[in-house]
């Protein structure tokens, strides 16, 4: 996985306004050109590795920026915001449930290195591959479980995300033993999912939606929020 590389200095400048329009570009200078040059490492390693692994079916560099880069991106300061609001280690812990390429756990781990996020997925290459990207981009506290979620076996979360990986429904039931005292789920979502949020299983409340705003993408995006529901007093 060393050759072809993908000529990334055209993306660096709309990568690096899409960072500042959402909120994302780091003050310090030399931080904002890491996480730039990690960003766009990222990005080759998805489209080197998707020649032979099929990782994702967006091939153009140029689409994989927008779509699945700003696209993660987006969720990462209302993720800060949540998890500002917790208390305690569970609060520094993030689960991408169908993680796929990484997306977004490993956007998260680059943005936040600070934070330990477990991305967790069924099919081996895709663990595999963010295995590789971690080592490469040196992201100490980025993990890649190849298991089944519900064998998942970790501490709890303050987060547990999804991007398309399952219905609402689903995706509560087969993670809610991972989900900390305090902690929210963070579903990501095209349009907002109406018909799925009125079937949610009991016990669990819809504490807000949020639509996002990704630079360059001409398509809804939302974060529907959730977490255990709390008794009437």
């Amino acid at each position: 996985m060393t050759s072809g590389s993908v000529n990334t200095t055209p993306l660096r400048a709309p990568l690096q306004q899409g960072l500042r329009d959402l909120g994302c570009w780091p003050a310090d200078e030399a931080q904002a050109e890491g996480v730039t040059e990690r960003l766009l490492a990222y990005l080759d390693l998805i489209s080197r590795w998707n020649r032979v692994y099929n990782l994702t079916a967006v091939r153009d560099p140029a689409e994989m920026l927008v779509q699945h880069l700003l696209d993660s991106v987006a969720v990462v300061p209302p993720l800060t915001q949540a998890l500002a609001a917790q208390r305690g280690d569970a609060a520094q812990r993030v689960l991408d449930v169908g993680s796929g390429a990484g997306l977004p756990g490993v956007v998260i781990a680059i943005l936040r290195p600070e934070l330990s996020v477990v991305c967790v997925d069924a099919v081996a290459k895709k663990a595999r591959f963010i295995r590789q990207v971690a080592t490469e981009l040196g992201l100490r506290r980025l993990q890649a479980e190849h298991t089944r979620i519900e064998d998942l076996k970790a501490p709890g979360f303050g987060v547990v995300t999804s991007r398309a990986f399952a219905s609402l429904v689903d995706f509560i039931n087969l993670t809610r033993q991972h989900l900390a005292p305090g902690g929210v789920w963070m579903a990501m979502k095209g349009k907002l999912p109406d018909d799925e949020m009125a079937v949610l299983p009991p016990g669990v409340a819809v504490t807000g939606t949020q639509p996002l705003v990704v630079p360059g993408l001409d398509a809804q995006r939302c974060l529907v929020w959730m977490a255990p529901a709390t008794e009437p007093a």
